[in-house]
């Protein structure tokens, strides 16, 4: 079952339970995922990789709403916003522990030759498109520039 199937029979399960902030982030997930379906070029198709990167980017915005919220003591939006972030994580895959990413970014710079600063595009371009869903692009770039500065 593809994740668009399965996060359809999440809502019905959390309709049945009168869970709202489970339904509520659930029927986000789901308008996010129809409008790539419906994208130009997307052929009413949506593949788990391309829900995967729209779920790490919902993830990442409701983190950093949370953050927002609660610097400015709105501790009330905050717990929404983590609530449904905990939803959503609920369906992305495990993320990697900091020494297996430093290990993978370790691999990637001996793969591409770099040697310094100057080299972190080419590094970040494959470490990007290898690490996708395993790992934060900005947990990705920190242990980047660590490596190579």
């Amino acid at each position: 079952m593809n994740l668009f199937d399965t996060i359809n029979e999440e809502i019905k399960k959390a309709m049945l339970a009168k869970d709202k902030v489970r339904l509520e982030a659930l029927r986000g997930i789901k308008k996010e995922f129809l409008e790539a379906r419906a994208a130009k070029g997307a052929h009413n198709e949506l593949s788990n990789e391309t829900a995967v990167v729209i779920l790490q980017k919902m993830a990442k915005q409701r983190r950093d709403s949370a953050d927002i919220y609660l610097s400015q003591n709105r501790d009330d939006l905050a717990e929404t916003e983590l609530a449904q972030l905990n939803v959503i994580q609920e369906f992305l895959p495990p993320q990697m522990s900091p020494e297996e990413l430093e290990e993978e970014v370790k691999k990637i710079i001996a793969e591409v030759g770099a040697t310094s600063m100057k080299d972190m595009g080419k590094v970040m371009g494959v470490a990007i498109k290898q690490l996708a869903g395993k790992a934060e692009g900005r947990l990705i770039s920190e242990v980047v520039k660590r490596l190579l500065g």
